[in-house]
């Protein structure tokens, strides 16, 4: 409903897709931190009863899983959603490995092996384009060639 008065409003100066793309971007990456920080919030008293490794595995299938969704759709948004989505991740990762608010989260994201959110859309698009040109993916070769 939200999208639709936005591309009326907009209709009229021609950008009605653009509007309408930055719309959907900004809800999808609220939605995405609304409810990243919500299982944060819930896998937080659990991470006490799990090893390290266990709490670990528990809390990136959770936030990754939330942070690939869609996420080939992300490239080229405005650095300040990149930097909400960049949020999600360092709290995990600091639920994760016990660190506070004020460390450095590159050494700790390095530690845990991941990959900052911009150069996890970078590696899926750069994988799905291999996958094309491999061949791996029929239906979207026969698509690129039509």
């Amino acid at each position: 409903m939200f999208i639709q008065f936005v591309a009326r409003l907009f209709s009229l100066n021609g950008l009605v897709g653009f509007c309408t793309v930055f719309v959907v971007t900004h809800v999808h990456v609220a939605a995405v931190c609304r409810c990243g920080y919500y299982q944060l919030q819930q896998l937080r008293p659990l991470t006490r009863f799990l090893s390290t490794a266990a709490a670990e595995t528990v809390v990136h299938d959770f936030i990754a899983s939330r942070l690939d969704y869609c996420n080939a759709l992300l490239y080229g948004v405005s650095d300040w959603l990149m930097c909400r989505l960049q949020s999600v991740q360092n709290a995990a990762a600091r639920l994760v490995t016990g660190a506070r608010r004020c460390d450095q989260i590159t050494p700790i994201l390095r530690q845990l092996h991941w990959l900052p959110v911009r150069q996890r859309v970078l590696f899926k698009i750069a994988v799905l384009v291999f996958q094309c040109l491999a061949g791996c993916r029929g239906y979207v070769v026969s698509i690129v060639r039509s």
